[in-house]
């Protein structure tokens, strides 16, 4: 006998149950949608739109081969040339463009895109282009009796490279490359200045890293012990620097540190110091280590509380009545509990450290710069291009860490507070 067909579950207006939970569910995850889509928009507008531009810019500039186009069309047809021998058709092509950059107004946007990897060219290119006119055939020896300068490799190389808008130079620049004659080689030990402020960018941000965990790993242990009411007050006191302007934080530092300073002052009138011994603690590295300590505390502090107290402290009492002493109860049942917030916190104040400016410029002097003030520098005052590449290597290292966060701790266990 055949078994019975169950019936099937209905809504109170007919349709079948499935259907009705499905569409309610897709209901709310359209509503959501449209919730979270103003929050998206601006990320894009304001996040990953600059940083896709930073990244663009960073291998484009044409101010050269817009200046140029007769010597980028001769380049593209013969990808082979010796740069060492250019023949007669690409100094012909070279005499035609400045010409037209004399005519244009463009020889120094052309020079200067060449002088950022072959300098000494913008006033070669402006003596080149005032007589672009009086040039008569054969333009390379009209071209050479005008300025040997022009036979050099390296600076058909880098017109070469330049030829197009698009070009990783600015990478190689980044990486204290340079262009010789015989193509990109390592510069010399006071040409690489790129990795060496790299290098001391993040030894001082993971020092500054670790003063900030030794002194809020027990003002955080502090917090999650006391009280609710003497925990909040002290929670007050951590927050308040976010309710000081960090120009106004900083600015206190300097008064506080410089040599006639009341640091110093202190030290002279308790006798510990001469007046002619005063401490130079000021627009060096140590006041940007100070400094950058006293603002990125606080971000130490959050995520490290946040994880200890919701630590039990019935876990310790249980491993003293077990035997094991203070220590290793802090070493094998405490500290492995505040692992998550050590490394959210730790990961938090670095990457905020690697990419901290007002406070280096302002305290650090030439000394206490850190590569975030170069490009700055060559944002305002040098090479857009070379700075977006710089602001890329960076934003790859940082990418780094978050994916060495995510392999040693996991991404999911992230507390931020």
């Amino acid at each position: 006998m055949a078994e019975a067909t169950p019936e099937l579950l209905t809504t109170a207006d007919g349709r079948p149950l499935k259907a009705a939970l499905a569409a309610a569910q897709s209901r709310a995850k359209r509503r959501a949608f449209l919730l979270v889509l103003p929050l998206l928009f601006f990320v894009l507008l304001t996040f990953l739109v600059p940083i896709g531009y930073m990244l663009k810019r960073s291998i484009e500039h044409d101010g050269f081969s817009s200046s140029a186009p007769a010597l980028g069309v001769w380049f593209a047809e013969n990808p082979g040339f010796d740069p060492a021998n250019p023949p007669e058709g690409a100094y012909a092509a070279l005499v035609q463009d400045l010409a037209r950059m004399q005519v244009e107004k463009t020889t120094g946007l052309a020079g200067t895109r060449i002088n950022y990897t072959v300098p000494g060219t913008i006033s070669l290119f402006k003596k080149g282009a005032r007589a672009a006119d009086t040039l008569v055939a054969p333009f390379k020896d009209s071209l050479l009796a005008l300025d040997p300068a022009w036979g050099k490799p390296a600076l058909w190389r880098g017109m070469s490279s330049a030829s197009s808008a698009y070009t990783p130079e600015f990478y190689k620049v980044a990486s204290d490359r340079k262009l010789t004659d015989d193509g990109w080689a390592r510069g010399g030990d006071k040409e690489r200045i790129y990795l060496y402020l790299f290098f001391k960018t993040f030894l001082i941000s993971g020092l500054i890293t670790v003063i900030c965990l030794l002194i809020a790993f027990p003002v955080s242990h502090l917090l999650a012990t006391l009280p609710m009411a003497k925990a909040s007050l002290l929670m007050i006191l951590v927050l308040l620097p976010f309710w000081t302007s960090l120009l106004v934080r900083t600015t206190a530092w300097i008064a506080l540190l410089q040599e006639q300073g009341i640091v110093n002052d202190m030290l002279v009138g308790l006798g510990l110091l001469s007046d002619e011994g005063r401490l130079t603690m000021m627009y060096n590295m140590t006041g940007t280590i100070v400094a950058m300590t006293h603002v990125l505390l606080p971000f130490m502090i959050l995520p490290l509380y946040s994880v200890m107290r919701v630590i039990p402290p019935s876990y310790a009492r249980a491993a003293r009545s077990l035997g094991a002493t203070s220590w290793t109860t802090f070493r094998r049942v405490y500290l492995p509990q505040t692992l998550p917030g050590i490394a959210a916190g730790s990961l938090l104040v670095f990457i905020l450290a690697v990419g901290y400016y007002i406070t280096p410029a302002l305290v650090g002097g030439a000394d206490g710069q850190l590569i975030s003030n170069l490009i700055s520098f060559h944002m305002s005052k040098s090479n857009w291009s070379l700075a977006a590449a710089i602001a890329g290597m960076l934003l790859v290292a940082i990418l780094a860490l978050y994916w060495l966060y995510d392999q040693l701790i996991g991404i999911d266990r992230l507390k931020l507070g």
